[in-house]
């Protein structure tokens, strides 16, 4: 049953891990499209910042040469952008959409007021400095600052004091509602002091709010663009609506994520398969244990298994087919069981006709004793008659041999049981074999009441030494030699003798009486079995036998029987040979 166990494990183990995996799979495709939605969200806020983040994450490099991914070439390109990215001696080694007023190459000092100002020439410009390579590379994302030239242009020739002047605010008005823009000059607390164009009038501005204008312009419907006048403290901010589609959705990690959910799918269908191959695979041969419990609650063990079920489980060679060699010790058991339970079955029908036997032997056996007191009791009881000194004699005698039939014959059924349930303790001891039979053979040649059969007794010539309890010995061999003379007519020989075969010794009783017919023969040891040919002419319970087989099993021997009809009876008995010494 280890092997079952086992295997069970295994199945099952390998089953749950499968499933662990598509959970797994599934719970990072989960996590990675999370993590791409959050970017999105960040990049959409803070574009182009966030965006020349990814461009860095996402830029590779093979053989000395720079590769960023085609959809953020399109999406610079649509929105206006450029993208140049310098090595470390200066030289731009990449470049995208790049106007011709940009270098190739740039000083040190250039690069330094780019990153200071975040401008170059009419260009607003993001930067990054990318160190996660042995050679550091500089992002710059720029994009044309028209708004901020045109808020120059406007203070040099429409603006006084910081303000548009009010003879040029008309003609300012309506150029900023063809554009659809609108221009809001503020104070240094953040008061909007004038308001040009179609606009939702607005008193102040927080601290903080233009900041995150600027910083997070994917949140605000308008891109600004500022210019501050020194002279004034003011502040000029033109409002303009954005162009075009400036950010979609990026891909991060698109790759990775549709392997994950291609993985994922296949996961989840190869577990589908999985849970309904096992299904088919469990649930078949339960059913079949199941239908097979049914019969055997039943009593029917002789179907462990039905003609059709037979050639499920078993291929023409006899051998069991794959989807049941799981259960292989398990169908190998129940047939096992089956088997015992059927052979027990047939044991309890044997038992019980072999009560009912017992009884009716019993009950008859008993009742002719009985019958003879009992009568012998109502002449006795009766005032009738008058019985002379040795008519009494003789019915007492009478009632005391039937009283003393009825005592051995509860005695020997006591002792049956006794001997059947191991509830008598034999004292073995070395014995000298020959010995022993000679003298229990000499008690029948010298019984003066035992006319009628001749005895003779043959020992071995070599000495023979048992382990025998010699008390009990001798009852077995009584019950064998007093069955001889019972069940033979007169002229009978009995003959005992003793041999050797191999290690083990012998003892040998047989007659050259009547014999048995096969029934009597194969049931000769049954416990209350009597035979055909003595059930009207010899008293007896019918257990001698059983008792005679029992003492000889306790004794590690064994007892066999030979006979035919008319030819007489051979009873061998055999045991074990000692090479202790007798003292």
């Amino acid at each position: 049953m280890n092997r079952i166990r086992r295997r069970l494990a295994v199945h099952f183990t390998y089953r749950f891990f499968l499933q662990g995996v598509f959970i797994f799979v599934i719970l990072a495709a989960v996590l990675f499209l999370l993590i791409q939605y959050f970017t999105n969200q960040d990049m959409k806020k803070n574009f182009p910042l966030s965006a020349l983040d990814n461009i860095s994450v996402e830029t590779t490099k093979e053989d000395g040469v720079l590769t960023i991914p085609q959809r953020w070439i399109e999406q610079l390109t649509e929105g206006g952008y450029w993208l140049q990215i310098v090595d470390d001696k200066g030289k731009v080694v990449y470049s995208v959409n790049a106007p011709s007023l940009l270098k190739s190459s740039y000083s040190a000092n250039e690069l330094l007021q780019i990153e200071e100002t975040g401008r170059y020439e009419s260009f607003r410009v993001i930067t990054m400095l990318d160190t996660t390579d042995q050679t550091p590379l500089f992002y710059m994302l720029g994009v044309e600052d028209s708004g901020a030239v045109r808020l120059k242009e406007w203070n040099r020739s429409l603006g006084t004091q910081g303000l548009i002047r009010p003879t040029a605010v008309k003609e300012l008005e309506q150029q900023l509602e063809r554009s659809k823009e609108y221009l809001e000059i503020m104070d240094e607390n953040g008061r909007i002091v004038q308001s040009i164009g179609n606009s939702t009038p607005k008193e102040q501005y927080r601290p903080l709010e233009m900041i995150a204008m600027r910083m997070e312009p994917g949140i605000y419907p308008n891109d600004i663009f500022i210019n501050y006048e020194p002279a004034s403290r003011n502040t000029w901010i033109l409002h303009t609506t954005k162009k075009g589609i400036v950010f979609v959705n990026q891909p991060i990690l698109h790759e990775f994520i549709i392997v994950l959910i291609v993985t994922g799918v296949v996961m989840l269908l190869l577990t589908f398969a999985f849970s309904l191959w096992h299904g088919y695979r469990y649930g078949e041969p339960l059913q079949l244990f199941v239908d097979w419990f049914d019969r055997m609650g039943q009593g029917r063990y002789d179907e462990a298994l039905t003609e059709k079920e037979r050639k499920k489980v078993f291929r023409k060679n006899g051998k069991i087919r794959l989807r049941y060699r799981l259960y292989k010790e398990v169908i190998a058991e129940f047939y096992e069981m089956a088997a015992r339970l059927d052979a027990l079955e047939q044991e309890r029908r044997r038992l019980e006709s072999t009560r009912e036997e017992w009884m009716t032997g019993i009950s008859h056996d008993l009742r002719t004793p009985l019958s003879t007191i009992h009568g012998y009791g109502h002449l006795l009881e009766s005032s009738q008659y008058e019985w002379t000194g040795a008519e009494l004699q003789g019915m007492g005698k009478m009632i005391r041999e039937k009283g003393d039939y009825m005592l051995e014959l509860l005695q020997d059924f006591s002792l049956t049981f006794q001997l059947k349930n191991n509830a008598i303790s034999f004292s073995l001891e070395n014995s000298k074999l020959n010995e022993l039979v000679r003298r229990v053979v000499l008690r029948y040649v010298n019984d003066v009441t035992i006319q009628h059969v001749t005895f003779a007794f043959e020992e071995s010539k070599e000495e023979l030494v048992v382990k025998a309890s010699v008390k009990w010995f001798k009852r077995m061999l009584d019950n064998l030699i007093s069955n001889a003379i019972k069940h033979n007519p007169p002229g009978t020989v009995i003959t005992v003798r003793t041999e050797t075969a191999g290690d083990d010794a012998l003892i040998i009783v047989e007659d050259n009486g009547i014999g048995m017919d096969e029934e009597t023969r194969r049931n000769l040891f049954e416990r209350y079995y009597r035979g055909t040919h003595t059930e009207d002419r010899t008293d007896g319970a019918g257990l001698g036998m059983s008792i005679a087989k029992a003492i000889s099993i306790a004794h590690k021997g064994g007892i066999e029987v030979e006979s035919r009809e008319g030819s007489g009876t051979r009873i061998v008995l055999r045991f074990p040979q000692t090479d202790q010494s007798v003292g």
